[in-house]
């Protein structure tokens, strides 16, 4: 796929000449017409954006494709501001309503949003914001942590995080806690400076601060903090004891009387289950699953491997974590992670495959990308059902562990959830209280683990004690106020897991 700059100051020129002639329009055909030229201009320059994100995430040491994404935390927010534009005038037409009989009425609702969530008053702060985040991001993907006789990559470190030796686990946490304790200051020093300019950029727009602008980033329509804080109390008052049950089964299970936080991560006495095969292997175990699931993933998974769209593992100078992206102009969708040699891998393939399939199925109905990304939530249904679509299918990624994989993924469904509704707490507590100092910041942590997570025991490690968990997590700092969504589409995964299992036609269509 060849990648050239685009022209963003032309770009620009052409959502604004089109605001012109849509706040001009004389008919409702006219309106229709130019928001599909607003298609192909925002897939044109969506396609060269995400193009050299995913290159820049694959090396971020590459000087080319690392200018290009300072180019593109310049240019994304201009260019996005200038589709805003192009947004009010359409809204603004007596003619909107043809826009909602062609597309669909939620895409009026999406716009509404959208320009509700940004302007040109914002963009050099917007800009800043992104810098602040490429910022994080190499600070990451620089890690380069000692242990082992080896030189090792973060996400390097998991396997031993897993060892049935408990001495290495110890040691491989506090190798993980000493990399982010050793940078610390200047992950505070991103930290507070997002959270000023987020709260900044939601002032300029009219709101009290970063949270409720958050919502409306988020693209969330029919609820808000209100409803979150519910659901979060929700999972406080009956998760919270159940997960909490399930963990003194896990420390009964591996014998582990006095537990701490590092022994949370071995789910058996004999050791967790362990995917069998290379990263190759496992994608070739992928292929022959997807093509057994049904005749739709049996397409998909063919397009995807034929065009190479996958990079699965972990190396110096690679971004930490797992994605799916779309590339708009081929109606691709690209898979990224960092295998390890944990289940985790496969967990990322399944997930990640989730969301590539929805991305692959609306490019294929040729939707406009107002409409072929629904609302986060949405998108995180489909990741996190794909997951436990491939429960029937562990025995070819574990062979005689897939029970145990089985276990230990639903187990972790389920305990995952107070944490990720702590993480969404610990972003309202920090933004709606940015006189907090980076001290106070990690408290607020600790005091969330006590009440979302009491099985987590930190008594030996000083850092992880006063909090200092939080620094691993890259949502908080990137994708502020996304992983909510996490935690309540584990409902609507644990749902499809019912139907699938008592209907899996049925479950596979409504899916």
């Amino acid at each position: 796929m060849p990648y050239t700059r685009p022209n963003a100051a032309l770009t620009v020129e052409r959502y604004r000449e089109m605001a012109q002639r849509a706040g001009a329009a004389a008919s409702g055909k006219e309106l229709v017409d130019l928001f599909r030229l607003h298609t192909q201009l925002d897939d044109a320059f969506a396609t060269a954006y995400r193009l050299a994100q995913i290159r820049h995430t694959l090396d971020t040491r590459d000087q080319f494709y690392d200018a290009e994404n300072d180019f593109f935390d310049n240019a994304a927010p201009e260019v996005g501001n200038a589709q805003l534009e192009f947004y009010r005038a359409v809204l603004a037409s007596e003619h909107k309503q043809a826009l909602a009989e062609a597309y669909a009425p939620i895409l009026l609702d999406k716009m509404e949003l959208a320009v509700s969530a940004a302007s040109d008053e914002v963009l050099e702060l917007m800009q800043q914001e992104n810098a602040l985040s490429s910022r994080y991001q190499k600070i990451k993907a620089g890690a380069a942590v000692e242990f082992d006789g080896k030189t090792l990559t973060l996400p390097g470190l998991d396997p031993y995080k897993q060892s049935l030796d408990r001495a290495v686990r110890k040691a491989a946490f506090e190798a993980e806690g000493g990399f982010y304790d050793r940078n610390r200051e200047e992950l505070d020093d991103i930290y507070s400076k997002m959270i000023e300019n987020r709260n900044a950029q939601a002032r300029k727009l009219g709101y009290d601060s970063y949270v409720d602008l958050s919502y409306k980033r988020m693209g969330r329509l029919g609820y808000g903090p209100k409803e979150v804080a519910s659901f979060r109390e929700q999972v406080a008052r009956y998760v919270t004891p159940l997960a909490h049950e399930s963990m003194r089964a896990q420390f009964e299970r591996t014998g582990i009387a006095d537990a701490r936080f590092y022994d949370t991560t071995v789910s058996f006495a004999d050791g967790n289950p362990t995917p069998v095969g290379t990263a190759d292997q496992l994608l070739a175990k992928a292929v022959q699953m997807y093509t057994e699931l049904s005749p739709e993933t049996a397409r998909f998974i063919r397009f995807m491997t034929e065009s190479e769209l996958f990079d699965l593992v972990s190396r110096p100078g690679k971004a930490t974590g797992g994605y799916c992206e779309t590339i708009p102009a081929y109606g691709a969708p690209f898979i990224f992670s960092n295998f390890n040699g944990t289940s985790g891998d496969v967990d990322v393939l399944t997930h990640e495959a989730g969301h590539a399939f929805q991305a692959w199925v609306a490019a294929g109905q040729g939707m406009c990308q107002e409409l072929a990304s629904p609302s986060m939530e949405s998108c995180e249904i489909h990741s996190m059902s794909m997951e436990q679509f491939a429960y029937p299918y562990a025995e070819w990624f574990f062979g005689d562990q897939a029970d145990k994989f089985r276990f230990a993924h639903l187990q972790e469904a389920l305990t995952f959830v107070p944490f990720g509704v702590a993480v969404d707490e610990f972003q309202h507590i920090c933004y709606a209280h940015p006189e907090m100092t980076p001290k106070e910041r990690t408290y607020q942590w600790h005091l969330l683990e006590e009440k979302y997570m009491p099985w987590r025991r930190y008594e030996d490690d000083a850092f992880m004690e006063r909090g200092g968990y939080w620094y691993h997590k890259l949502h908080i700092y990137l994708y502020p106020f996304y992983y909510i969504n996490y935690t309540l589409t584990t409902m609507g995964a644990m749902e499809f897991k019912k139907k699938y299992a008592e209907d899996r036609d049925a479950a596979w269509q409504d899916y």
